[in-house]
């Protein structure tokens, strides 16, 4: 009797995993993070609503932009997305949080070859501010709790330039709700400067080569030559493309082989979800993010 038992909830169990397994495949749910207006986010993301279906065997893509990054950590962590691109904090959020939830699989490849970007600080150029010593009892603004280069590794790293806490070195700090509207708070004057991420690549009067700054230049919100660049952090690891662990091993592998073809099959949509020109994607797991989850677990705590 209890064979019977314990075979039929096997039986049951299994069938139940076939069944969520067969509604996964009807919708793929995309995590997009905060840090510019809904609309360009949605707008950037369209391309995948249009070809991934077919490419996994799809009904249909959802796309969730979330108003800032804890939207998409929770979604992730509650299992309602099956991926998303985050920052490296961000995902060392996820992972200490759950480090089951999430496999991070890939990352992208800058125009040198290189796999990391910088936290960079801006100021506006009238403000008479050109370095961290003219910046000692400004207000400094940072982009996102969650953000790796908008405030983790600033948090980080800037005590050690400044010789002080931050708390200590400047007359005030906060949050701008987003990378992209930092930067418009830091233009507007309600910030003396504000951090933000960057590829460091390239010029700085473009934008560089990808990151918020080169974003909002393309869109046409920012000229450049309002701004001058303050700092600039140690290199960080770039951010993982995550998907859910619990996901179909197929429906992983069929979604990897499309992001690592992205590149070369549809340049225009690449570009468009990464914000700015990169090489490609190269593997990862979380070995590489080792670093930030520690810094992360020692600044923040989760």
């Amino acid at each position: 009797m209890f064979k019977k038992t314990l075979l039929g909830a096997v039986a049951i169990t299994a069938m139940l995993t076939g069944m969520v397994q067969a509604e996964e495949l009807k919708d793929f749910r995309i995590g997009i993070l905060g840090g510019e207006n809904e609309a360009d986010r949605l707008r950037n993301f369209q391309c995948m609503e249009d070809i991934l279906p077919e490419a996994l065997g799809v009904e249909k893509v959802s796309l969730f932009p979330a108003a800032d990054y804890d939207g998409v950590v929770q979604g992730l962590l509650g299992g309602t997305l099956d991926y998303a691109e985050l920052g490296a904090s961000a995902y060392a959020k996820v992972y200490l949080a759950d480090p089951a939830a999430v496999e991070p699989i890939l990352t992208t490849i800058q125009t040198d070859g290189s796999t990391g970007y910088y936290s960079v600080m801006v100021a506006r150029k009238d403000s008479g501010i050109k370095t961290l010593a003219d910046m000692k009892g400004r207000k400094i603004g940072f982009a996102d709790p969650d953000s790796t280069s908008g405030f983790l590794v600033p948090s980080v790293s800037l005590p050690g330039d400044i010789g002080t806490t931050i708390d200590e070195y400047f007359g005030g700090s906060g949050f701008g709700g987003g990378h992209e509207n930092l930067v418009l708070e830091v233009v507007k004057g309600n910030f003396d400067a504000g951090t933000t991420w960057s590829s460091g690549v390239g010029k700085f009067e473009d934008g560089y080569t990808s990151g918020n700054l080169r974003k909002m230049v393309d869109k046409g919100i920012l000229d450049m030559g309002d701004l001058v660049q303050v700092w600039q952090s140690p290199q960080i690891p770039n951010g993982p493309i995550v998907v859910r662990s619990s996901m179909d091993p197929d429906m992983k592998t069929k979604f990897k082989e499309f992001m690592l073809a992205l590149p070369e099959k549809d340049a225009e949509c690449f570009s468009a979800i990464q914000g700015g020109d990169y090489k490609g994607f190269t593997e990862v797991d979380v070995n590489f993010y080792k670093t930030i989850i520690a810094a992360r677990k020692a600044k923040i705590g989760s």
